[in-house]
């Protein structure tokens, strides 16, 4: 019996349903996170939402690789990478201009959005779980939502500390934390980006005519 390729479509068409799902909640958590970490003066909030977003730009990616060529892949890739670090640096110096300035982040705004965030990254962790052991690009997915689950406990944790103490430091050192994994996350899917160029060139050279 020939293969109609009707297994390959049915999966790329599942794919695509649970990438748009986590992209969706992701996304909207992101501007959620965004919004609450300006009004509860919280570095660690802001920075959250941040790693949201990049893990938003994670399953964009993803979709985009679905049925696309290795050159598209790496042209987004690198375009996303570039975009997360130049956000990830402004973090970071967000935080050191509050360091400075001085600022007073609210605890109930922290713990209250983080754990929404728990939540919504908690389901789209299971969502994921078969990406576990897919395809790389998949596979980065499940990985970078996982991290977010621990961030989203750092916050929390950040938060009940801001409370006990009376102390904004908790949240600037989480903020910190959080904008450095995004920063680094960008530099991996640069890197990632380069090394999928730079395995295109000795194929185009040998189909050059």
């Amino acid at each position: 019996m020939s293969d109609c390729g009707c297994h390959a479509e049915a999966k790329n068409a599942n794919e695509r349903r649970i990438l748009v799902i986590a992209l969706v909640l992701n996304a909207s958590m992101a501007v959620i996170g965004g919004i609450a970490g300006w009004k509860g003066q919280s570095t660690g909030l802001l920075a959250d939402a941040l790693d949201m977003l990049s893990d938003a730009t994670a399953y964009a990616i993803g979709l985009v690789a679905i049925g696309r060529s290795v050159r598209f892949k790496a042209n987004a890739a690198m375009l996303s990478g570039l975009a997360l670090l130049v956000l990830g640096l402004g973090v970071l110096l967000e935080v050191g201009r509050r360091v400075v300035d001085g600022a007073e982040p609210q605890s109930s705004w922290m713990i209250a959005t983080a754990v929404l965030s728990l939540a919504v990254n908690l389901t789209v962790l299971r969502l994921l779980a078969p990406f576990r052991s897919g395809e790389v690009h998949l596979r980065s997915t499940w990985i970078f939502t996982r991290a977010d689950v621990v961030a989203n406990i750092g916050v929390i944790v950040a938060g009940l500390l801001v409370m006990v103490l009376a102390s904004p430091y908790p949240d600037y050192v989480i903020g910190t934390l959080i904008g450095l994994y995004v920063v680094k996350e960008a530099v991996e899917i640069l890197r990632e980006a380069r090394q999928a160029r730079s395995s295109m060139r000795p194929h185009n050279e040998d189909t050059a005519p």
